[in-house]
């Protein structure tokens, strides 16, 4: 059965009838994958056993990963939710952001910052990470970022974008009981490959990238990609802009067929990281006092705002196998972030309580407080470094008819981020009268904290293969430390903590391709300190506990992976107040969220791809000293996405694509003690893309792709009546990409 190559394409489809016919058409009628006139073929059998997790999937229907086991495991065989977002897929849609490239993926909220780009948060399954850090993983190591100090890849550098959702402490250690996001670098090839990109864009966007890669010898032993990006471009927000210049050299070395070292590095530098503001639920989500409503253009920073980032990273990807049994692989990384920022933001009308020590608001008259925006100020700079190492053992053998894949491993990492800060206060904003932009005195940082933490974890998995039995098992012990000394007095505070996690699951595989399973699996993740209270206090970690039941559908003749899953996870030991000093908090909270997530990615045909996604959340504050009862912000009930692409492959029109979607976010309330919902809102994609391959420039292409299609105005999320955000106005980009 012959299925398209690499070709991506777009074709409107409008309801998700449609998209159950031409499943159930695909699945009735091979002929559906005759190879066409003009498209190279390849076996479906052939690309799924030819593609490896750390690689290039050959349609947009990636079969496996290895996020959810350490190995390399099919789709179908790991006993929770993965969603895999291809370097197919990224091309397609021309992702700016890794947060952007998940947008049609289920069981994620993308849109905690709207239009803001400057670091890729997520919520998963309802939660995030502590601290509003980045839960995200390159090449299997996580990016450990502190305070405002989180790595940011491009897409453009990345093979693969992967999402799994649920706990993931098993492997990874500390972790937001939602889910991580991983990545995976581009890497050496031995084929020749030569791709220069340009872009340009509504926004003054202006972007070029490059993508090298080829065999230093005959032989293969020995290869290299350098792979670079630069881009400028004005944010959505008044004077806002961003800037980014990433190159990342590796080099790959292969002694033999068992045998693979590959270098891996990663160097960003961000003069200008874009805009990262919040705006009052007045003017966005409700009118003001004076019934209008701000622009979503208006920005509250200060004319001399900044906000700058510069990362390097250095490690290398090793495995070796010494037979057919035995196979040794290590990651490892080290890496060094700077960020420095002046930054003016919004704390919500002067007559929010959370302007109550503000002088410029205090200085106003009730009536002026209704209207007037205060605005809080920081200045800071932040120099991180972290050292992370995973050595890992996999043992394949057998016990009778019972196929195991063992692993056994030990990871390390460390990490040190020094903080100098200053907080203030700017001169509150008239909303009913927006005065220019202008110049505030920001003062200068001082020396503000020392946050520090270390972890190992020892960690076995067994991957257990019984006639169509799948059996997953694996367990894990953890010794964490968080420190945080407090510059102002030398104040120095510690939390040292031991803890096992485990997870088990089964999965059943029968021969048309559908698979039941069932897991449960646990995580812990450290709690953030009450560093200014007498006493300061370190707070017991927060644990999570979840239990999946599903069903996944991966023919081995199609490129297609259908999946559903049902869970219930619950956090506890989350901080909430203290029920006898409402200034301090106790870890005695819970949170639980119950949902339904369904996920379809299906070359369909040589010429049609599609993609659907569903989202139901439920999630509560099952035990609160305030919250009970009460929803999580930011967490809507409802998301959906759809996504058609159709290429062209005979006649007058053969090489375009020409493509449409949507993505449909749902309410959600904006503030813990649900005082008000953020409504609901559609948002249209498309893309157009003409194939220059009749032209003799094979594997080169010229695009259009036009984001929020109808320019539709929206708030994407609160997570207070202080902060909201813009959804992304009408994005127009056309791409122009060569190969040679």
């Amino acid at each position: 059965m012959a299925i398209s190559s690499l070709k991506s394409s777009a074709s409107p489809v409008n309801t998700p009838l449609c998209l159950l016919a031409c499943l159930v058409a695909a699945a009735l009628s091979p002929s559906a994958f005759a190879a066409g006139e003009q498209t190279i073929t390849v076996s479906a059998d052939a690309a799924a056993s030819a593609e490896n997790a750390w690689g290039p999937a050959p349609t947009i229907a990636a079969k496996h990963s290895a996020t959810g086991t350490k190995t390399d495991t099919p789709i179908e065989k790991n006993p929770q939710s993965v969603s895999v977002v291809t370097r197919q897929e990224l091309d397609t849609h021309q992702f700016q952001s890794v947060k952007e490239a998940l947008g049609y993926t289920p069981g994620v909220t993308v849109s905690s910052r709207g239009a803001s780009n400057t670091y890729d948060l997520v919520i998963i399954r309802g939660f995030s990470a502590v601290g509003l850090n980045q839960n995200n993983y390159l090449d299997g190591l996580k990016l450990q970022g502190d305070f405002y100090n989180d790595a940011v890849i491009d897409p453009y550098m990345l093979e693969r974008v992967e999402l799994m959702r649920g706990p993931t402490s098993v492997l990874y250690g500390k972790s937001s009981p939602g889910g991580i996001v991983s990545m995976v670098s581009k890497r050496p090839t031995t084929e020749q490959l030569r791709e220069v990109q340009f872009k340009m864009g509504t926004d003054n966007l202006m972007q070029t990238g490059f993508d090298f890669s080829d065999a230093l010898d005959d032989s293969g032993e020995f290869s290299y990609r350098l792979t670079g990006v630069a881009r400028s471009n004005n944010e959505q927000q008044e004077s806002a802009k961003q800037q980014r210049y990433a190159i990342a050299p590796s080099f790959t070395w292969r002694p033999d067929d068992r045998t693979n070292f590959t270098f891996l590095s990663y160097f960003q530098n961000e003069p200008q990281t874009g805009y990262y503001g919040w705006l009052p639920k007045e003017g966005t989500v409700q009118p003001l006092p004076n019934g209008g409503r701000l622009s979503s253009s208006f920005s509250e920073a200060a004319s001399n705002n900044s906000y700058s980032r510069n990362q390097k990273m250095v490690g290398y990807s090793f495995e070796h196998g010494f037979n057919d049994t035995f196979t040794v692989r290590q990651n490892l990384r080290f890496s060094q972030m700077k960020t420095s920022q002046q930054s003016a933001y919004g704390t919500g009308l002067c007559n929010n309580s959370m302007n109550g020590f503000n002088a410029y608001c205090q200085a106003l008259t009730a009536e002026q407080q209704a209207h007037y925006l205060g605005r809080g100020t920081i200045v800071d700079q932040e120099r991180l470094q972290n050292f992370s190492v995973d050595t890992q053992l996999q043992s394949d053998f057998a016990t009778g008819s019972m196929k195991h894949t063992l692993l056994t491993g030990l990871d390390f990492s460390r990490m040190r981020n020094d903080i100098s800060a200053l907080y203030g206060n700017a001169p509150s904003l008239d909303l009913n009268n927006l005065p220019s932009m202008s110049d505030v005195d920001f003062g200068n940082a001082v020396p503000y904290q020392m946050n520090e933490s270390k972890q190992t974890g020892l960690y076995v998995q067994d991957q257990a293969e019984w006639d169509k039995w799948v059996f997953t098992l694996g367990g894990r012990y953890d010794w964490s430390t968080q420190a945080t000394t407090v510059r102002a007095d030398n104040g120095y505070i510690e939390r040292n903590d031991r803890q096992f996690t485990w997870r088990g699951g089964v999965n059943y595989l029968f021969d048309n391709g559908i698979t039941p399973y069932f897991s449960y699996s646990q995580s812990f993740e450290p709690n953030a300190f009450s560093l200014y209270s007498t006493p300061r206090v370190a707070y017991t970690p927060s644990k999570g506990e979840q239990y999946e039941a599903g069903v996944k559908y991966v023919p081995k003749d199609m490129p297609v992976v259908v999946t559903g899953a049902l869970y219930q996870l619950t956090k506890s030991d989350t901080l909430t107040t203290d029920p006898n000093n409402a200034l301090n908090q106790v870890p005695a909270g819970e949170i639980r969220a119950r949902g339904l997530e369904l996920e379809s990615k299906a070359a369909l045909t040589q010429s049609i791809n599609v993609t659907a996604s569903y989202t139901y959340t439920e999630a509560q504050y099952t035990k609160d000293t305030t919250l009970k009862g009460n929803t999580p912000v930011q967490v809507p009930k409802h998301m959906a996405s759809l996504w058609g692409d159709y290429t062209f492959n005979s006649g007058a029109l053969s090489g375009f694509t020409v493509g449409a979607g949507g993505r449909f976010i749902g309410s959600s309330y904006g503030d813990p003690a649900n005082t008000f919902k953020v409504g609901s809102a559609a948002v249209m994609d498309a893309v157009v893309k003409y194939d220059l391959g009749r032209f003799g420039l094979y594997g080169s292409s010229v695009a259009l792709n036009v984001n929020n299609l109808l320019d539709r105005d929206y708030v994407a999320s609160c997570f207070e009546t202080y902060g909201c955000f813009w959804g992304a106005g009408r994005q127009i980009v056309g791409t122009a990409t060569f190969r040679f």
